[in-house]
């Protein structure tokens, strides 16, 4: 693992120019900032392992010294961190920083940056309550950057706190609205999971005409049905339908029984028909009876009205010129009414019924 900790060539500068950094750091003898820098390069050339052992017995050999021994203290057990980050032993290194931001009277600017580094060391290792509690204190007193809060939100996922991880979730999104599609995926499970379906609607909704994935236009509209929202649904399946993301006699279904529960039978019954007439669909009893369902509560009177009697046709049943004599009256068509009695099959028993 690339060593990535401040490096001591850069935190010493700082400290003898006086910046925030470490301005209430104490003074280091000469002989241990030559001994840090040596070991600083020797850790860049790959000398991990000896680095790590000097660095340690150093910093036990300074335990319980001054102000300026115990700093020195720190800086070496960084070193270590560093060294075992070499050596992608990450529990390892974050132990040594953590001993190091331990130390008694260290800045608290840096006690803060180890605690940082401290805490996505523990994440990397997989250590996920350690890990999300050390960086949320973090965050309590830094605003952060983007990528904190996404990884303090994919931690606190894992471990099922829906509630925490959605407010992670909002906050990062308040520091950067765009999301790649890794965001976006964990934002949406996130959101769902701690009831926030309309945020997750908004979310999967935005910038959804530039999706090509249709697993993300099938989840938005599942979603917007789950909120009741049939309509809405029904709208982004159809628009996922004319891009040619969704395709395929399974989601043409699915189109038409949305626009039926979403108040629009027009349209279902309009993809219907041209389903049955390009043979995208059978031409079934089951689904013409469907496209007369979907034109009668449409209230298109014509094309009911000729649907039905189609219906009644093939099927010859009783029920179905009987639907079509009630219709066909209720609406004022006489002519069609007259026409469904004189092709009842049962024309006697039925001439009084409904009237």
């Amino acid at each position: 693992m690339r060593y990535t900790l401040l490096s001591f060539s850069a935190l010493l500068f700082c400290w003898l120019v006086g910046v925030p950094l470490a301005q209430a750091a104490p003074p280091l003898k000469a002989s241990f900032i030559d001994d840090l820098l040596q070991l600083e390069v020797a850790l860049q050339e790959g000398e991990a392992v000896a680095v790590e052992a000097r660095a340690l017995a150093q910093a036990r050999r300074l335990a319980g010294g001054n102000a300026g021994d115990r700093w020195a203290r720190a800086l070496y057990l960084q070193l270590a961190a560093g060294a075992m980050m070499q050596q992608e032993e990450s529990v390892a290194a974050a132990n040594y920083l953590a001993e190091a931001r331990g130390v008694e009277g260290i800045e608290a600017q840096q006690h803060d940056r180890w605690l940082r580094d401290e805490a996505r060391l523990r994440l990397a290792a997989g250590d996920r309550e350690r890990g999300s509690e050390l960086l949320a204190e973090w965050l309590g007193r830094h605003a952060g950057e983007p990528r904190d809060h996404w990884q303090l939100a994919r931690s606190l996922a894992h471990l099922e706190r829906w509630e925490e991880a959605a407010d992670r979730v909002q906050q990062a999104r308040e520091l950067a609205p765009q999301l790649d599609d890794r965001q976006r995926a964990l934002a949406s499970v996130v959101l769902r999971r701690a009831g926030r379906d309309e945020a997750a609607l908004s979310l999967l909704a935005s910038g959804l005409t530039e999706s090509r994935d249709p697993a993300r236009w099938r989840e938005a509209a599942a979603l917007a049905q789950r909120l009741g929202d049939a309509g809405r649904a029904a709208a982004i399946w159809e628009a996922g339908w004319r891009a040619g993301l969704l395709s395929g006699e399974e989601d043409l279904r699915r189109l038409i029984e949305l626009h039926l529960a979403g108040g629009t039978p027009a349209r279902a019954a309009e993809h219907l028909e041209a389903a049955l007439a390009s043979g995208e669909l059978a031409d079934s009893e089951a689904n013409r009876r469907l496209l007369a369902q979907a034109w009668e509560r449409a209230r298109d009177r014509e094309r009911a009205l000729a649907a039905w009697r189609e219906v009644a046709k093939r099927s010859g049943k009783d029920d179905d010129w009987s639907r079509l004599d009630r219709l066909a009256h209720a609406w004022g068509h006489d002519e069609a009414a007259e026409e469904s009695l004189r092709l009842l099959p049962h024309p006697i028993d039925l001439a009084y019924e409904g009237r």
